[in-house]
């Protein structure tokens, strides 16, 4: 169901030959499927060097015949996966999904939910600097105050998988960014009250979109009942955006950032919603058949 060999080829260019002096270079599929591996189930490198060494399964997974060949250790998966950040490589590998996905039939031409979740840091100080992250931002969510980054998404409104991501401190405000969760080719587009005021940015992008934002009550004017029930129809869409980030946060368990600064974090975030799209059209992928939305 995933599309190894067209990763291999986008990653290959940049990954080492292994010529010359020092250790050859493992097979480039295994550090592929270590990376995958590291992102469903939140592992750090020794941990996922464990696995490689010690599980049966994961060692089926990667091909590998612990009686001849010997596994990567922690410092080459740290390697690799620099390596991804530095040619920013993430967002190459998304796209690539993407297009597997659209071979396969599947297209996201209806209608985009765009919503942002906050991945939450570390506010230690403990540190040589004495501060916290400061490409990380502070903002205030109902009574509690939450420290991160945000990932912004736009997913398709039927297939529930992402199309657009976007990175921003914390307190970038939702609406700040919603162009860039379009394709351009929406007829509708939903989102909760967040995005209210911004129809003239989403018909910029997408002329075609009928604008389906939750509508919020004013001081001295609550909404009528007309109002209240057209709320309720398009929140029975727009919830599909919170099946997306349940998958990422409660399944593969990525409720707090992985590392320092915005641009690792973007790389993983753009790893995570390839991985996230595989897992929500992998009936669709494991059946054989075509999937598509119009």
């Amino acid at each position: 169901m995933i599309p190894w060999e067209e990763l291999v080829r986008e990653v290959e260019p940049y990954y080492p030959k292994g010529e010359g002096r020092g250790r050859p270079a493992k097979p480039l599929i295994w550090m592929l499927k270590l990376y995958f591996l590291q992102l469903w189930h939140g592992l750090s490198d020794p941990q996922t060097e464990d696995q490689a060494h010690d599980s049966h399964a994961a060692g089926e997974f990667l091909g590998i015949d612990l009686g001849k060949d010997r596994p990567p250790d922690e410092t080459t998966i740290c390697k690799f996966r620099h390596l991804l950040e530095r040619r920013g490589l993430g967002k190459r590998l998304f796209e690539r999904v993407k297009e597997y996905l659209k071979e396969r039939g599947i297209r996201i031409e209806k209608g985009t939910i765009v919503d942002a979740t906050i991945i939450e840091a570390s506010g230690s100080k403990k540190n040589q600097k004495r501060q916290r992250d400061p490409e990380m931002g502070a903002t205030r969510k109902g009574q509690n105050w939450y420290f991160g980054m945000k990932m912004h998404v736009g997913v398709d409104a039927d297939g529930k998988w992402i199309h657009s991501v976007e990175v921003t401190p914390a307190n970038v405000h939702d609406s700040q960014v919603v162009e860039k969760l379009l394709h351009g080719k929406e007829k509708a587009v939903y989102g909760d009250r967040a995005y209210i005021g911004q129809e003239g940015k989403i018909r910029a992008k997408a002329p075609r979109a009928k604008v389906r934002i939750e509508r919020r009550a004013g001081r001295g004017r609550p909404l009528s009942e007309r109002e209240k029930e057209r709320n309720r129809r398009r929140a029975r869409i727009r919830c599909r955006v919170e099946h997306v980030f349940g998958v990422m946060k409660h399944m593969f368990g990525w409720v707090k950032v992985r590392f320092r600064g915005l641009a690792k974090n973007r790389q993983w975030a753009f790893m995570m919603a390839a991985a996230v799209n595989l897992y929500f059209m992998s009936k669709a992928l494991e059946q054989g058949g075509k999937l598509v939305r119009t």
